[in-house]
């Protein structure tokens, strides 16, 4: 995967325009266009997306269109500190959880989970000692499990793997710095690389799949942040980088084929913060956030596409915080057709939304009682799987399949099936807790749907 330049910018940087205002609509109910002119730089011809997927000048849905159907969520215990992480096909997943006892007093051990087999199933990794709450955990495709201890000002690296009734570990070895951020696994499965941010120069580290322990494979200028796989290979690498000396942030292309080279993948507007959340390297699609449009806002974006940025009304919410966590792969071409999974927050706790590009409307469901807000995956047929324990189901899957779009109405501008076309949005009420059922019990079809 190469990046190069969109209209005239010349190979390996990425065109700047000013974004363009949101236009007003011309007669009310009518959507407004919400697109900014932030310009992406190609990947390889399976990442560019068909002419027809998308056309300029469409507008996005002005107003949200929320489909609500389930209530607020809530958990039995508070998440583990350093969340859940799962593999890049789903089939495993780890987190740090914590022995019975008083909160004061959580005794933190590594917990590896299963998901890719008939019923899931969690395996424990304790060592003689609990971990420190602030250690990092991620899982490998042979169902090992990264764990990074800070010792004073190193950080250690070990692989933990279930062997009889005990833990065995594989020390990997140290690396000489007082703090370390594991990026997200890497698509082939064995590899974990790891970020050493600093004000000058921020280190990459492959710290798992190397030949002799921990090394550091590039040394990219500026404070670099995030973690954005770009393709299948995991060779391109996206971070959200601020040129030493300050400045806006704008995500980065780093090549590890070519010993860390470094170019640049967005630039919406010259003084924006620009940066990337999500990439789906089946389709290009691609999920951003940025200021571009004069506040901070929630945009989609295909990787080699000539069409500007666009920010959906529809994903800006009052009162809540909206995130994206997974992208529904094999959608070749497509990008417009991927569900997206999104996380929201808000005073009642935090929720699902379901959206697609070509589809405007957000979604809401209930999380699962016992959900690690943000984890989950997408089945190629479109079937979100939610991981949750519970004081019932120490390990379990919710099954939610990715809803239909409905047209929305010509006179109201609305989608129907609400009493007079209308509604409830976000800010009025949470979707309703619903009980998860288990992974084995759970039709594919309809496990999120009311009784």
């Amino acid at each position: 995967m190469t990046a190069c330049a969109i209209e005239g910018g010349s190979a390996g940087a990425a065109a700047t325009a000013d974004p363009e205002a949101e236009p007003e609509p011309e007669e009310p109910g009518e959507p407004a266009e919400a697109d900014g002119s932030g310009l992406l730089p190609a990947s390889t011809a399976a990442g560019q997306a068909d002419e027809e997927n998308g056309e300029a000048g469409e507008t996005e849905e002005a107003e949200a269109s929320s489909t609500v159907t389930d209530a607020r969520s809530h958990a039995d215990a508070p998440p583990p500190p350093g969340g859940f992480t799962l593999t890049a096909d789903g089939a495993y997943a780890a987190r740090l959880t914590a022995a019975p006892g008083p909160p004061g007093e959580r005794a933190w051990y590594p917990e590896r989970w299963t998901l890719d087999g008939p019923e899931p199933y969690a395996v424990p990794l304790p060592l003689d000692q609990p971990e420190e709450p602030d250690s990092e955990v991620t899982p490998l495709a042979d169902g090992r499990v990264l764990i990074r201890r800070r010792v004073a000002d190193r950080q250690m690296f070990s692989l933990l793997y279930p062997t009889g009734p005990g833990t065995g570990e594989l020390l990997l070895g140290a690396v000489g710095c007082a703090e370390m951020t594991l990026l997200p696994p890497s698509p082939d499965g064995r590899c974990v690389y790891a970020l050493a941010a600093g004000e000058a120069h921020t280190s990459l580290w492959l710290v798992a799949g190397g030949a002799f322990g921990p090394e550091e494979v590039a040394r990219i200028p500026g404070h670099c942040s995030g973690g954005v796989w770009l393709d299948r290979a995991g060779q391109m690498l996206a971070l959200d980088r601020q040129e030493p000396g300050g400045g806006p942030v704008k995500a980065v292309a780093v090549d590890l084929g070519r010993q860390g080279e470094v170019t640049p993948l967005l630039q919406i507007a010259p003084g924006s913060d620009d940066r990337l959340l999500l990439a789906d390297p089946d389709s290009g699609l691609l999920l951003l956030r940025s200021d571009a449009p004069g506040h901070d806002r929630l945009g989609w974006g295909v990787l080699g596409s000539c069409l500007p940025v666009r920010f959906p009304e529809c994903l800006r919410l009052p009162d809540v915080a909206v995130t994206p966590f997974a992208v529904q792969p094999g959608q070749m071409l497509m990008p417009e057709s991927c569900a997206v999974a999104l996380r929201i927050d808000g005073a009642p706790g935090s929720w699902v939304g379901v959206w697609r590009p070509a589809g405007r409307q957000l979604h809401q469901f209930a999380a699962p009682l016992g959900w690690v807000p943000g984890a989950g995956y997408w089945s190629r047929d479109g079937v979100l799987r939610l991981p949750y324990a519970n004081g019932a189901t120490p390990c379990g899957v919710a099954l939610l399949e990715a809803p239909e779009d409905v047209e929305p109405s010509a006179v109201t501008g609305r989608t129907g099936g609400g009493e007079g076309g209308g509604e409830p949005s976000a800010a009025d009420a949470a979707p309703a807790v619903r009980k998860p059922v288990p992974l084995g019990q759970a039709p594919l079809h309809g496990a999120a749907r009311p009784d």
